[in-house]
């Protein structure tokens, strides 16, 4: 289909305002005007490492997660933060979501949401790959094929890929949502927004 616009959410799969988001993001997919295109980039919130899982950051994750349900509403289960050791690692969920892509592009969606779940409300370690595989079996997708992509430095360079190109657009805040209209002129909206305020950037 040939589309005359385009808007790119820039997300993470373990990105807390991406998860309160969540809904916002599926009334978008639900409204969208036939012209539009609706489309993923994986931002990269965090790296292996990145962050010592200690009582400081267990105590800041909890307050902002908190944050997050009484702004968006969206359900937060705190056992997750119970865990003596975690690397708070993003790019195994993210290289999921574009292998999901490679595979099959329609699954896309709805397997973002389902890790994003499967972490937030169901305390699932998503930088397994066995709990990865799991979870996006139960949404269709096959497992064989699954890791045998995942796994590749084709999807790890396709991953990088991704980051590059939110970046690129100034897209460094997660959510943000990159509006190009048909003359592919560019605008960036950065942070948690509500759909209300979305609409004035959707004509």
């Amino acid at each position: 289909m040939n589309y005359k616009k385009e808007i790119i959410a820039v997300l993470d799969p373990m990105c807390s305002w991406c998860w309160g988001f969540e809904p916002i993001l599926q009334k978008l997919q639900d409204t969208l005007s036939s012209d539009t295109k609706l489309s993923l980039v994986m931002g990269g919130l965090r790296s292996q490492g990145d962050q010592a899982w200690d009582k400081a950051f267990g105590t800041y994750l909890k307050e902002h997660w908190q944050n997050v349900h009484r702004a968006t509403g969206q359900a937060f289960n705190m056992h997750f933060l119970d865990r003596e050791v975690f690397d708070y690692d993003t790019e195994p969920a993210c290289r999921a979501v574009v292998t999901v892509r490679e595979l099959d592009e329609k699954r896309e969606f709805s397997c973002f949401n389902a890790l994003q779940k499967a972490f937030y409300t169901d305390s699932k370690d998503i930088t397994s790959t066995e709990v990865i595989a799991e979870i996006l079996e139960a949404e269709g997708v096959s497992k064989s094929e699954f890791l045998d992509l995942f796994e590749s430095q084709k999807m790890r360079e396709k991953t990088k890929d991704d980051y590059y190109k939110a970046r690129s657009m100034g897209a460094n805040v997660f959510p943000s949502l990159v509006f190009i209209d048909e003359e592919g002129h560019l605008f960036v909206l950065k942070g948690y927004r509500g759909f209300e305020q979305i609409k004035k950037f959707m004509k």
